[in-house]
């Protein structure tokens, strides 16, 4: 998922997201990063992105790839390719750009993209987020956003699957 893209597409490749994100924080705006597998988009997932979206100017979404999610969930997962969920996170109003990440967690793309704010669901409180001390190093904060965890992708493909 690092190859070129469509002209005007949210998807980018990471070469380019740190181009665009650069000519941003030039202009003086703002990133937040949010990340997750986003297999089965739920309400839980909308929530989310829409509170991550409000904490800065623009909203850069790390989507993992199949074999990460793959690690992360178990056998029969992903359900749908890495290209298609991204594709349908970049549909999303609140989002403005959408990069594959290859690795188990976002730790690279916050060295790469310095992120003003790392965004992550209510799972987590901020001293549990695995990656706060990369969000830190490159002067970046982590915000708790989102509503309860009462949405679950996992629970939703056991109840489709039964």
């Amino acid at each position: 998922m690092n190859g070129p893209r469509a002209p005007g597409t949210k998807i980018l490749g990471r070469d380019e997201a740190r181009r665009r994100l650069d000519r941003a924080h030039r202009r003086g705006a703002t990133m937040a990063l949010a990340n997750g597998c986003f297999d089965l988009l739920h309400v839980g997932h909308v929530r989310y992105l829409q509170a991550a979206k409000r904490e800065a100017d623009l909203l850069l979404v790390a989507v993992n790839a199949d074999a990460s999610v793959k690690a992360l969930k178990g056998p029969g997962r992903p359900l749908q390719p890495a290209g298609d969920r991204a594709e349908i996170v970049a549909a999303l109003g609140c989002v403005d750009f959408v990069v594959v990440f290859e690795e188990q967690t976002v730790r690279e793309l916050i060295a790469e993209l310095q992120p003003d704010v790392q965004c992550k669901g209510t799972d987590y409180t901020e001293a549990t987020v695995p990656e706060r001390d990369a969000v830190l190093a490159v002067g970046g904060r982590v915000a708790i956003v989102g509503d309860s965890k009462n949405h679950d992708s996992s629970r939703m493909v056991v109840t489709l699957r039964s």
